[in-house]
């Protein structure tokens, strides 16, 4: 009896839908870069944050939008088993979140914050299984040291795309590469989604 419901545990496992509860791009790559076979579903439930402790502010957000993917998913697969992985990330310096530039003066705000200094970019990961009808998480924690930027540098870096759409103003895979000295910790995590640990402990045996 009990081999057997071992047996349709993992038959179940192997037929499992994950669904990535996020619009980033960048996310999207990483779990195709990781051979991950997904869908994707957009939450409506972000909303934004303007102060409050870095790690609470992002699991608050990772969570809101696991639980929205969860409903909708319960009604569009009905007995069928699914997956869903949200995340949200979140740049700290000193404690002060920097989240997404409102606007240009905002960004540039940010990329003076952030010069010479160490910030840290938490990522919360939430992830829904329908077999073991449950929420596990983690946040992931990684130091990143910024060089000193001059008027220059920051107004250069102003007018490309990349700065808009990122927490604390800057995309560590991009342009703003040559502005870091070093991070400690998961690079990935500072993309927007710390790809190895989720699969290692959440996807491996999928």
């Amino acid at each position: 009896m009990w081999c057997k419901y071992i047996m349709e545990y993992y038959a179940a496992m192997n037929n499992i839908k994950i669904i990535l509860a996020s619009a980033s791009p960048r996310r999207k790559e990483l779990l195709e870069q990781i051979g991950v076979d997904f869908e994707i579903a957009v939450s409506d439930k972000e909303t934004a944050i303007d102060g409050g402790d870095p790690i609470e502010a992002c699991r608050t957000q990772a969570y809101n939008k696991a639980v929205d993917i969860v409903e909708k998913s319960r009604l569009k697969y009905g007995d069928k088993d699914f997956v869903v992985i949200s995340a949200d990330t979140i740049v700290a310096i000193e404690g002060k979140i920097l989240g997404k530039p409102k606007d240009k003066s905002d960004a540039r705000q940010m990329l003076k914050t952030l010069s010479g200094r160490k910030n840290r970019v938490y990522t919360a990961v939430f992830v829904y299984n329908s077999l073991k009808d449950s929420y596990e998480s983690f946040v992931e924690d990684t130091p990143v040291e910024v060089a000193s930027l001059s008027s220059e540098e920051i107004e250069d870096y102003l007018e490309k795309k990349e700065p808009y759409d990122k927490a604390g103003a800057y995309a560590i895979q991009g342009y703003f590469s040559r502005y870091i000295v070093g991070i400690e910790g998961d690079y990935y995590n500072v993309m927007g989604l710390p790809v190895g640990r989720l699969y290692r402990d959440y996807l491996k045996e999928l």
